[in-house]
């Protein structure tokens, strides 16, 4: 049933109280405020920009590019692999070395993925969960087209995510490659990378994990859990910005072997001897290609440095598991009701940092909650999107958006 008066009071009672002791409550005034009456649930595609990111790029346009000209790339130079440094130590569970900030999540993918499948002569199948975000799937379609391979599903439930038992009933002595998303896009469901990574290494292959929507919402332990390849984008829970840098992980024992499918000056051995030939530089700067894009990496750093300063995982997960279970509990005594069903896992260590609702109208009902200044996602076929970013979000901003959307979806 849609919420009465009282029912409403009391749950934003509540909200007001959980916000009070919400210990990451003082990092929301570092971010640039929200337009009058907005509800932003939305920082799973986009993150909110952090207020000093203007004055600190507007410096380093006028005084390192502006004064230092050309001699700023003294120390421009090493500036993606020692941000990938901070990433991997602050978010990622990764040993220095192993993580560098480049191009475009599509771009790393297709560099890490066509290194592993080089990897592996002689194995011609490369596996993908069935519910992988589009971008991975049409990577990896183009490679086998281009290079004679088979793409193969792991299944994938919509709501469940898959499981290592999934995994495992995909594997065969034919699979070079397995390339999987954390945390689901659509669902939030959340994989367990640990047993998953040890089946993929039992059976011979390699395995590429998909961040995008775990780093800086959930735990990853990349180096704990085994991992051999990863990669992520810095707009959506680190706040970079639309278009920052993304970012890739290869793991230190296999840097040596993977020959980076892009020849580009800045991964070269010696880069400014402006050899006739290319000679992959030794670790993980071989894997950058052009020149990096500088200011936007900056960006990655702000953001990297406030999540650190907010606690890392340690500080950022427990609110995104409240966040998520509160607007559970909203959801099934709202929403639940009137038609809508729940489609994220509802154990906690199954789900990530979003809380996806299936409903008939949902792509109606997302564009009402637009106008009524709730923003959210509506993702196919009929599935609502509630994306709590733990550093922004608030359990105000859950009761408030559930409260919205029960009172438009009541015929």
């Amino acid at each position: 049933m849609a919420p009465d008066d009282t029912g409403a009071a009391e749950v934003l009672s509540r909200a007001g109280a959980a916000d009070a002791t919400d210990p990451l409550s003082a990092y929301r005034d570092r971010f640039v405020p929200l337009p009058d009456g907005v509800i932003y649930l939305d920082g799973n595609s986009l993150g909110r920009p952090l207020r000093r990111l203007p004055e600190l790029l507007g410096r380093v346009i006028e005084e390192e590019w502006g004064g230092g000209l050309i001699r700023s790339w003294d120390h421009w130079e090493l500036l993606a692999s020692e941000v990938g440094d901070e990433l991997g130590a602050t978010l990622l569970g990764a040993r220095p070395g192993e993580v560098t900030v480049s191009d475009s999540t599509t771009v790393n993918l297709y560099k890490l993925a066509m290194a592993a499948i080089g990897a592996r002569p002689g194995r011609d199948v490369v596996l993908i969960d069935s519910d992988s975000f589009p971008t991975d799937r049409y990577v990896l379609d183009g490679i086998a087209e281009r290079h004679g391979l088979q793409v193969r599903e792991v299944a994938s439930h919509l709501d469940e995510g898959f499981d290592v038992e999934a995994v495992e009933a995909s594997l065969d002595e034919r699979v070079g490659l397995v390339c999987l998303s954390h945390v689901g896009y659509r669902s939030a469901a959340r994989a367990d990378m640990a047993p998953i990574n040890r089946a993929i290494h039992s059976s011979g292959a390699l395995v590429l994990w998909d961040l995008c929507h775990s780093v800086g919402a959930v735990p990853v332990d990349l180096t704990g859990t085994g991992c051999d390849l990863a990669v992520g984008c810095t707009y959506k829970y680190l706040n970079a910005g639309p278009g920052a840098p993304a970012f890739l992980y290869v793991r230190r024992e296999h840097q040596a072997q993977l020959r980076p499918p892009i020849w580009g000056w800045f991964g070269a051995a010696d880069q400014f001897e402006m050899g006739a030939s290319y000679e992959p530089r030794a670790g993980i700067g071989r894997f950058q290609a052009g020149t990096p894009p500088i200011l936007g990496i900056l960006s990655v750093r702000e953001g990297v440095r406030l999540l650190a300063e907010a606690g890392g995982p340690s500080g950022l997960y427990p609110k995104a598991v409240a966040l998520t279970a509160f607007g559970l509990e909203l959801a099934d005594r709202w929403l639940v009701p009137i038609g809508f069903r729940v489609a994220s896992p509802r154990r906690p260590d199954r789900r990530g940092a979003h809380l996806t609702l299936e409903h008939a109208r949902a792509r109606q009902l997302c564009q009402l909650l637009a106008r009524a200044g709730v923003l959210t996602d509506f993702r196919t076929p009929d599935r609502i999107r509630l994306g709590m970013a733990p550093i922004t979000t608030t359990f105000t901003d859950v009761a408030r958006a559930i409260l919205r959307l029960a009172e438009l979806a009541v015929p």
